[in-house]
């Protein structure tokens, strides 16, 4: 893995926020901050319609960047895509949407740092590998250690399948117990896959794997939707 992971401090009409000091080395989970709608371009609040004027001020969205009045616009939310050291301004939908990201945050992505064992197929090979993998601490890296050691850009994930078993007709509960992953060689098109699977042993921990392949789900929906943007 590459260094210059070093962060600087950056004050932007926004707020203040903790970046990367190279663009190269920012999560890939990350969301730029939006354009701001110019002022002159919303005479009124653009959800709720009220008119602004001397006492209905406006306010911008720091997630969406669009303008809205203070009772559309109040409250204050954590928003990590964007580092934001403090909890900023957002409309009341991208508030919801910050605020179920947090959790993400806040507990899957220390459960993806810690690592899961699993049995590991690279390609078309009949032979599978005993690997910890985990995600590394700048976020950048899907490393997995075993006898081989591989280290997997993350940007360069193209597909994630879950792999599920415990389906019934009825309804019941599925359990997550692998998953397959396509991603890019770097410096080609060529794409590789991999194939993971829980152990059956006490030793792997099927429960820590389970946990790990839900996070990696939610992990996987963030990085489609910060290459959405």
């Amino acid at each position: 893995m590459s260094g210059g992971d070093a962060k600087k401090l950056v004050r932007s009409p926004s707020g203040l926020r903790m970046v990367p000091e190279h663009r190269a080395a920012r999560s890939p989970f990350g969301l730029d901050e939006p354009p701001w709608v110019p002022d002159k371009e919303c005479p009124r609040c653009m959800q709720c319609d009220t008119k602004f004027d001397f006492i209905t001020r406006k306010h911008h969205c720091r997630r969406c960047g669009k303008c809205f009045c203070d009772k559309c616009c109040s409250k204050k939310v954590p928003l990590p895509r964007m580092c934001f050291v403090d909890p900023v301004r957002q409309c009341a939908e991208c508030a919801l949407v910050s605020q179920k990201e947090t959790e993400f945050y806040d507990k899957q992505l220390k459960v993806l740092m810690n690592g899961a064992t699993f049995f590991v197929t690279l390609g078309t090979s009949d032979k599978s590998e005993l690997m910890v993998c985990r995600l590394s601490n700048n976020q950048r890296y899907l490393v997995l250690d075993g006898d081989s050691h591989y280290e997997i850009e993350i940007i360069q994930i193209s597909t994630v399948q879950i792999l599920t078993e415990g389906f019934t007709p009825g309804g019941g509960n599925t359990r997550a117990i692998g998953m397959i992953l396509q991603y890019k060689v770097p410096g080609s098109e060529e794409v590789t896959q991999m194939k993971f699977i829980a152990g059956e042993d006490f030793s792997c921990n099927k429960k820590l794997s389970a946990a790990w392949l839900a996070a990696m789900h939610k992990a996987t929906k963030l990085l489609y939707e910060s290459r959405d943007q």
